[in-house]
């Protein structure tokens, strides 16, 4: 009989990624005791008390700040993001907070919204009152993307179909990345050259040690006269304070982003949305389905696609007996594992193994099944953390 593995939902997911689990190989639900995974969406991790029985976290999102990586790596445990599947909800976004700051949006909105008397007064009201709303165009003007991913790129292409002029940043860009670039991104040096150019500024990067505070208060005033910047990504890598304060004395226009503070709402040149950056019914169809099929894939078959803590590896079935082994990335690791095998008896059909910093992931295919003391015997190993026997078996 197959195994019917265990999935327990913290949040709500979207159906379009449950369907792909089916219902004869999957029990899915909120209230799963003993999980063999975790899909996650929002839910905070961090203080939960993951069962020992969970042997992946998949969070329907690109970003983990509500996941504790760190324990989980230590566990042998990957975590599975959707990098790239809510790209275009937030792209759309931002283009939608460059027109409300530079078409004055919001506040012609609130002038509207308090207009009273009969459609005669307010025509009057609104002929007298445009002129306080009027507004810049983004045709022409420069957008300066900080972070080149998914997001950034996708920013990028639809700014230069605005008419916008491009410049980006990012050290850290891919081959693949650079080529899905329009050739109109000019690259600059450094984020000081960007900030200076730019009439718009729009953050693309993960919250990490690096980026928190990437944009402090001598980077603000770097910034080009009554810019307007734009944070969809994290709230952390803008300094609040900083920011305010390059609004206060008039040297930034507007501040969008998409995570509200106290401060935050009673500053008028500041639009906070309420994390709508990937809430859309796409994106959210997207992120469930991407990690949904990346959480079968490893469960079924031990394969890893877009992980925050594992190499990527994938290795097609070419025996019906596969083991799948998580350790550190320490030396005569592949040495240890292939000798246990052979005292056994057991002939290596095919094997991969990758590493990612202190990470390493191993696929081992054989002719035939391995023993419970063979699975023992190399789980014992100094370093080995995770030993799992995948056999095929028909999905039917």
């Amino acid at each position: 009989m197959a195994k019917v593995y265990r999935v327990l939902t913290l949040n709500t997911i979207s159906p379009a990624g449950l369907k792909r689990l089916p219902a004869h190989r999957y029990q899915v639900g909120d209230q799963v005791a003993h999980p063999d995974a975790i899909l996650v969406r929002s839910y905070n991790m961090l203080e939960m008390e993951v069962p020992s029985s969970v042997l992946a976290i998949a969070r329907a999102g690109a970003g983990t700040n509500n996941v504790p990586v760190k324990k989980m790596s230590e566990r042998g445990i990957p975590v599975f993001i959707a990098p790239g599947a809510n790209a275009n909800a937030v792209k759309e976004l931002v283009i939608a907070g460059m027109l409300l700051a530079s078409r004055n949006i919001v506040p012609a909105l609130c002038f509207t919204a308090g207009l009273k008397g009969d459609d005669a007064t307010m025509h009057k009201l609104v002929e007298d009152g445009k002129k306080d709303y009027a507004g810049t165009e983004l045709l022409g003007r420069t957008v300066g993307i900080v972070g080149l991913g998914a997001v950034g790129r996708l920013v990028a292409n639809a700014a230069i179909g605005l008419g916008m002029k491009v410049i980006g940043y990012d050290p850290n860009i891919t081959v693949d990345a650079a080529w899905s670039l329009s050739s109109q991104v000019k690259k600059a040096s450094g984020i000081e050259e960007l900030l200076k150019l730019s009439d718009f500024v729009t953050l693309h990067v993960p919250l990490v040690d690096e980026t928190r505070d990437l944009i402090d208060a001598q980077r603000v005033a770097a910034m080009k006269q009554g810019a307007v910047l734009l944070n969809f990504s994290r709230d952390a890598i803008v300094n609040e304070d900083a920011v305010i304060a390059g609004l206060e004395r008039k040297h930034l226009r507007c501040y969008v982003c998409d995570f509200p503070s106290n401060r935050a709402l009673s500053h008028d040149g500041i639009i906070a949305l309420p994390h709508l950056g990937a809430s859309t019914e796409e994106a959210e169809e997207n992120c469930a389905a991407m990690v949904v099929e990346q959480l079968r894939d490893y469960l079924e078959h031990g394969n890893i696609a877009n992980t925050v803590n594992f190499p990527n590896v994938s290795m097609a079935r070419e025996s019906s007996f596969r083991v799948a082994i998580a350790n550190a990335n320490v030396p005569n690791m592949l040495g240890q594992i292939s000798t246990a095998l052979a005292k056994a008896g057991i002939n290596i059909h095919n094997m991969t193994n990758k590493s990612r910093g202190e990470m390493a992931y191993t696929l081992v295919d054989t002719d035939s099944a391995l023993p419970d003391a063979v699975i023992a015997q190399i789980a014992a190993i100094p370093g080995v953390l995770v030993v799992r026997a995948l056999p095929l078996e028909a999905d039917v």
